[in-house]
């Protein structure tokens, strides 16, 4: 029996997964989830230090003339304390005098002789230094188990000296395709036949997503065949296919599975398009059979499939995030069940595509992203606010913007 689409999805996020993990080196991390806490060992910066390449002077001496006393370089361990009346000349980043309480830009200097300058009165106290600890304490967390790791996060490892990182290991998927009708890409179809795009979608889009995938090719239209790839697969945390549990003659997925003791988590969704999407599992292996229909597989995939790898990876952030938009024109919806529109979002306004046949393979080319429409909703009025859900997400624009923030 269908279930709703919350149903589906806190199962989903809800699945017991069995992590593995891995150490590797911080260079081969991105877009990985990291696996232990990474708890900061050494403060940053780890020294007071110059924001300035300038003179570094006692406060209380801002109306003096002063003697320039030395000059200090970053990455000098020099110990110098100041006395009244003398400044010492620093660089960025160099190791400020125990005493300095003030940095003054060199620019900013009155020069009275080769060793001699005059510093502005209207000075702050403290002004130019960076602290010790004001970026990074002693014992902070710098990253959490299930975090994504990103350039960002490898700058903060890189600062601390940390060279290899704890992540979780990469899921192993394995696709197959079922059904004689398809032909794979590589092969030749006929022109009664049609080429098999759902395959090449799941796998690109696993990888994308930070699994590792196999392809073990394609099913014959019997019990058998199904069950062979079925139990070669058995190895992988996850197998996708599509089609082939509806109640046609030549739909043998179903029967397959339950002749390898599959138990089902959820058997179709209350949604359009993707109503016939099976969840389950055979041993420690999950299973998601998508609906055969290219553009309907896609957008299930979307919504529920890529919320099962982001379980699988490890990763804490599991849930869909949105972004309020506005309708660009009125749209007439057809209520009963839960809704799925692709779109394209431009930063301000949602079009929704016109193509969008369950049929369908161009549509989602081009389309950035995607609405839900609760199953009671009948009317949605341009400039409505509304919430995008992301397809592809690298958010740029063909026409150059203004990104600037006015008052």
């Amino acid at each position: 029996m269908a279930i709703n689409v919350n149903e589906a999805i806190e199962k989903i996020t809800q699945l017991p997964i069995n992590l593995k993990y891995e150490i590797i080196p911080i260079e081969d991390a991105e877009n990985r989830i990291c696996a232990k806490n990474i708890i900061a060992k050494v403060c940053l910066p780890r020294f007071n230090n110059s924001a300035m390449d300038g003179y570094g002077i006692l406060f209380e001496d801002k109306d003096e003339e002063l003697k320039v006393v030395d000059t200090i370089f970053a990455g000098d361990n020099n110990s110098l304390v100041l006395k009244k009346n003398q400044a010492v000349k620093i660089m960025t980043g160099a190791r400020v005098p125990e005493n300095c309480n003030a940095i003054i830009p060199k620019e900013d200097c009155e020069y009275l002789s080769e060793k001699k300058i005059k510093v502005p009165n209207d000075i702050r106290e403290f002004q130019h230094i960076r602290f010790i600890g004001e970026d990074i304490k002693e014992g902070d967390i710098l990253i959490n188990i299930g975090e994504e790791i990103n350039f960002a996060r490898i700058t903060l490892l890189a600062s601390q000296g940390i060279s290899h990182i704890k992540v979780f290991k990469q899921p192993k998927v394995v696709v197959f395709a079922s059904g004689e009708e398809l032909k794979l890409h590589y092969n030749r179809a006929a022109e009664y036949q049609i080429y098999n795009s759902n395959t090449p979608t799941f796998m690109s889009r696993c990888k994308e997503l930070g699994a590792q995938v196999n392809f073990i090719g394609q099913a014959r239209d019997s019990i058998e065949s199904i069950k062979e790839l079925t139990m070669n697969s058995l190895d992988a945390d996850l197998i996708i296919t599509s089609g082939g549990v509806s109640v046609g003659e030549a739909d043998f997925t179903k029967d397959a599975f339950q002749e390898l003791g599959f138990e089902t988590i959820f058997d179709g969704i209350k949604i359009k398009p993707g109503k016939p999407t099976v969840l389950g599992k055979i041993g420690n292996t999950y299973i998601l059979n998508l609906p055969g229909n290219p553009l309907a597989s896609a957008l299930i995939f979307e919504l529920f499939g890529k919320l099962l790898v982001q379980n699988l990876l490890g990763a804490k952030e599991k849930y869909h995030n949105f972004i309020f938009a506005k309708m660009s024109e009125d749209f007439k919806n057809k209520p009963g069940r839960i809704s799925v529109l692709p779109g394209y979002f431009d930063g301000q306004y949602f079009k929704i595509e016109e193509k969008r046949s369950p049929g369908m393979v161009s549509t989602l080319r081009l389309c950035n992203s995607m609405i839900i429409l609760n199953d009671d909703v009948s009317f949605i009025k341009k400039d409505s606010q509304i919430k995008v859900l992301p397809i592809n997400w690298k958010f740029f624009e063909e026409n150059s913007k203004d990104f600037l923030t006015y008052e």
